[in-house]
């Protein structure tokens, strides 16, 4: 081997500190961390943090710099942090926030005008299966076998679809549970309800695969290969839009003929 390569220090490959996540094409959607780029977006300690690149590749597909993004559930800020850089307007609120920036209030009942916001995010409860919060009102005490969880979730969807503009866009990020030997199939009940009781327009339902969550252990591994269970993979993100009766008339007077694909 000659001189000058033995001994040679190996350099780690550079980390590009002002990387972005790609832009999925697909509805199956990965990403290895919760944050990307030189500074943190939300609390990745914080029980529950949402995923930045979701938000990211909703912006990218759904919003311009300067529309007005609203996340009513925003936990530890991921949504203001990456709508701030993305130079999209936002307000965050949550029943207990957990950011400077995100202010205290119930989501069943948003203080903004009708027909305001160019896009909403939101990362709802699943049930009661995590203590997001001391409040007495927080809709995460509920059972998700319980009836009144979805009539809360319904009252934050009816004022996601007030606060709207015709034809934009929603994301719920929703997973389903598995307790006490017990599936309860959370995403597609939401899906119901924004779809045939609240009247959203379906847009498409994405898989995103859940990273680091506290089930990703050994231990339960183990636990579900004896007792013979599932351990959850995915979350669902429903996209919706609030119908625009001008865009349907568009629509009609300029066909797009579409080609299949296999």
């Amino acid at each position: 081997m000659p001189k000058e390569l033995k001994n040679k220090v190996i350099q780690p490959p550079l980390i590009n500190q002002d990387e972005k996540p790609p832009f999925e094409t697909t509805t199956l959607w990965d990403y290895p961390k919760q944050s990307y780029g030189k500074t943190p977006k939300g609390n990745n300690r914080f029980q529950g943090v949402t995923p930045a690149f979701i938000i990211w590749n909703m912006l990218q597909r759904y919003t311009k710099p300067g529309n007005l993004v609203v996340d009513p559930m925003a936990g530890s800020g991921t949504t203001v942090d990456v709508c701030e850089e993305e130079e999209r307007r936002v307000i965050g609120y949550d029943i207990n926030p957990q950011h400077p920036k995100v202010i205290k209030n119930d989501s069943r009942k948003i203080p903004l005008e009708d027909n305001s916001v160019d896009m909403v995010f939101i990362d709802s409860p699943y049930g009661d299966n995590v203590n997001y919060s001391n409040e007495l009102a927080d809709v995460g005490k509920i059972s998700a076998e319980d009836s009144r969880f979805y009539e809360e979730l319904e009252k934050v969807a009816r004022e996601i679809f007030r606060i709207l503009k015709p034809g934009k866009v929603m994301g719920w990020l929703i997973g389903d549970q598995w307790v006490r030997k017990k599936f309860t199939p959370v995403g597609f009940k939401i899906y119901e309800m924004l779809t045939e009781r609240v009247e959203f327009e379906p847009i498409d339902m994405i898989c995103v695969a859940r990273r680091g969550q506290s089930s990703n252990t050994r231990i339960w591994h183990y636990r579900a290969q004896k007792f013979n269970f599932f351990l959850r993979g995915f979350k669902y993100l429903i996209l919706v839009k609030k119908p625009d009766s001008k865009a349907e008339t568009s629509k009609s007077v300029n066909k797009v003929k579409w080609q299949r694909y296999k």
